[in-house]
């Protein structure tokens, strides 16, 4: 995944309950680069779910990892696998890669490793992720912490980095201006249609200003 001249927009969506509306009013909003498809709290991904949100994504060129699922990734035939952040992650990325091949894309959630993301990255991870732990005490810190690591990877390797975890319009600016090359944003659950498909345009707006100031 290059970062040059695609939108800077990667969004995350739940595959629950209404999510093929939810995702044709985000597309409606704007084309963000990836769409990210994660399970409804307490269930699994499956085919069921997820295919019609492929086909949805990729008929406007919008590429879909689904989350921590490399086997269904070649199943559906989605775009790439994301993994979430946990200790184990090195090894669950190498294991990811067995099973794609160089066929789907490798994205990892490094959490806040430097060590992590070098090893991952140089093993041929296709893009690198920094996030923030639900379970951090102090979000202020973690916040600092994830831009602090988007500017140094930005600034060191050509590996593109995803800064995850982003709650707002305005921390989405900040980060791709910190040196992200990607912002991934989660769609809001009980948003309406029409709110859905505003808040995506605005953040594309938003990003592309910002790539277009870079």
């Amino acid at each position: 995944m290059s970062a040059n001249d695609l939108s800077k927009l990667y969004l995350v969506l739940d595959a629950g309950p209404q999510a093929e509306s939810r995702l044709q009013a985000a597309l409606a909003g704007a084309r963000p680069s990836v769409v990210l498809l994660t399970p409804p709290h307490g269930k699994a991904l499956d085919a069921a779910s997820v295919l019609p949100l492929i086909d949805i994504a990729q008929a406007s060129d919008v590429a879909v990892m689904l989350a921590d699922d490399a086997q269904l990734v070649r199943t559906t035939r989605a775009d790439g696998v994301h993994l979430r952040w946990s200790n184990d992650i090195s090894a669950r990325a190498a294991e990811a890669r067995e099973i794609l091949g160089n066929h789907f894309m490798l994205g990892v959630d490094v959490g806040h490793s430097r060590h992590d993301a070098m090893v991952i990255g140089e093993a041929g991870a296709d893009y690198i992720a920094f996030g923030i732990s639900e379970h951090a005490e102090d979000r202020e810190a973690a916040r600092a912490l994830r831009a602090e690591l988007c500017h140094w990877w930005g600034e060191v390797f050509e590996v593109p980095c995803v800064a995850f975890n982003v709650e707002s319009a305005v921390e989405a600016e900040a980060l791709a201006a910190m040196g992200a090359d990607f912002v991934a944003v989660r769609l809001p659950p009980a948003a309406a249609s029409d709110d859905l498909r505003l808040f995506v345009s605005d953040l594309a707006q938003r990003l592309a200003t910002i790539a277009d100031a870079a």
